[in-house]
């Protein structure tokens, strides 16, 4: 299982949120190129990097912050927040990216959602596929859908993605444990799929469980961030997990 470090960006700073809510934005710091560089050092290998300002907004805004990483470390970054229409992808990519993680386009607009992934190819493209209640969430998670979860992500499987990102957003920022169950339903009733798991991560066992229900891989931040996971223990799991 791969364990992918997150940086939430808000004004070029590290953040994190609890359960989406902007308000409880924590600055963890004021140099995104440092923390890569720390993960990088500890072995990681991929980093889900989140632009918030640009998921409240009109389309990408911190690209510029990604372009830095992308140049001066080896991470494999997938990108998220304000990816609205073709030149936001282009300039995601341009900017570093190897992918992508689209959630509010999906539901939004799903054609050109499915357009991205013809166009760049599934391997690509991940799906973002929040949820509240087992029900999408839209727009920085300011907004819940009537989709539900699982059948929403089937309709997107069949139409070549494999790689989905889910937040159980009652979990997220709240290092309470990932809904374990909710990832081994999904597991169980998704073939093929490639899920990655995300909030609520909060120890390292939550990491062994997450691999033990087969989850692809799994994003860690605030358990990073406020020491509940130390680096060098996320790089003793990633030498154990290689050598398996």
């Amino acid at each position: 299982m791969r364990i992918i470090p997150a940086i939430d960006i808000i004004d070029g700073q590290c953040v994190r949120l609890s359960k989406g809510d902007y308000s409880t934005a924590k600055i963890y710091s004021n140099d995104p190129l440092e923390m890569a560089k720390a993960f990088q050092d500890h072995g990681v290998e991929y980093l889900h990097l989140v632009d918030l300002d640009g998921a409240k907004s009109h389309g990408i805004v911190n690209h510029k912050v990604l372009e830095k990483i992308a140049t001066k470390t080896n991470l494999k970054i997938d990108f998220g927040g304000g990816l609205k229409t073709d030149q936001d992808l282009k300039i995601a990519f341009e900017s570093g990216a190897k992918q992508i993680t689209g959630g509010s386009i999906a539901i939004k607009d799903p054609a050109t959602f499915l357009s991205w992934i013809e166009t760049y190819g599934a391997h690509r493209i991940i799906l973002g596929a929040d949820a509240a209640n087992e029900k999408i969430a839209i727009s920085g998670w300011l907004e819940t859908s009537s989709e539900d979860l699982i059948p929403y992500v089937s309709n997107f499987m069949a139409r070549g993605i494999t790689d989905v990102i889910c937040t159980d957003i009652s979990k997220d920022g709240m290092l309470a444990g990932p809904s374990i169950a909710l990832y081994e339903k999904m597991i169980s009733r998704l073939n093929g799929i490639k899920l990655i798991a995300s909030g609520g991560v909060a120890e390292l066992q939550d990491l062994h469980d997450l691999k033990a229900v087969g989850c692809d891989a799994a994003i860690v931040g605030k358990a990073i961030y406020e020491y509940r996971i130390s680096l060098k223990e996320i790089e003793q799991f990633i030498l154990n997990t290689s050598s398996c």
